[in-house]
């Protein structure tokens, strides 16, 4: 059975010599992929589908629509705005907010992982807004430099509010994860946004799988078959951090 690869967090921007690199690694690998989930921040901000991208990323993307492996896209904080014409312009099916992925006699729930940060209550209600259908009519209305400053406006204002937050409101709540589990009947957890990568066994015995976020290196998460493994890569090298079933010490 061909593996399943799951990445979140690129947080493409500019058209960076490292990252482009990392995106042609990881589009090797995926040539021999059964499926591709993007979980979301596939982008540092998405103000909409008339988004310019830089030729150099925009290359790379379009590469994804040419796999032969299935390719998903689930919205992150960042990129909630994606539209129909990006979608088709990298081959991608859109997924819901939550989705469950079953393989190998497992049910993997599948979601950006924000949603379940509920101790940071500003972040929360600032998320509510964003997504609020007559904020986002509004905005969408406006011109694109209005959007593009609205956009960085807002990221500068996150990264200033996270600086002064206690690290662990930033991080998903264990009694959310619990419900959610319980609630989709699944397995385990899959998500990305904390940008803390590991694998957490849960009271139950169940994991939380958190890939990380790209900058010198990439992570991914491969499923095949009954097993998962967390891995870093860069051009050069690839490092499996932890598994599961467990077969490290790196099990958080």
């Amino acid at each position: 059975m061909a593996e399943t690869l799951i990445i979140a967090d690129l947080h493409l921007a500019k058209p960076e010599p490292h990252t482009l690199v990392l995106l042609d690694t990881f589009l090797e690998r995926a040539e021999h992929a059964e499926a591709v989930y993007l979980l979301g921040d596939l982008f540092d901000y998405w103000i909409g589908d008339d988004q310019p991208i830089a030729p150099e990323i925009a290359e790379r993307l379009e590469r994804f629509a040419d796999l032969t492996a299935a390719v998903y896209f689930q919205p992150g904080n960042r990129d909630f705005l994606v539209g129909r014409q990006l979608l088709e312009r990298i081959g991608a099916t859109q997924l819901p907010d939550q989705t469950v992925l079953e393989q190998g006699g497992r049910r993997w729930l599948l979601t950006h992982g924000d949603e379940l940060c509920i101790d940071d209550a500003a972040y929360q209600a600032m998320r509510a807004q964003l997504r609020d259908p007559a904020f986002v009519r509004d905005f969408l209305s406006r011109s694109l430099p209005e959007r593009i400053a609205i956009a960085e406006d807002l990221r500068n204002k996150s990264r200033t509010a996270s600086s002064s937050k206690p690290e662990d409101i930033m991080d998903v709540n264990a009694a959310a994860v619990d419900e959610i589990l319980e609630r989709t009947g699944t397995d385990g957890l899959i998500h990305g946004h904390t940008h803390r990568p590991a694998i957490h066994r849960l009271g139950d015995g169940r994991p939380r799988v958190v890939t990380g976020d790209w900058g010198e290196a990439g992570w991914l998460v491969s499923l095949e078959g009954d097993g998962l493994t967390l891995e870093r890569f860069t051009p050069e090298s690839n490092e499996v951090i932890a598994t599961w079933p467990p077969r490290r010490e790196a099990i958080a």
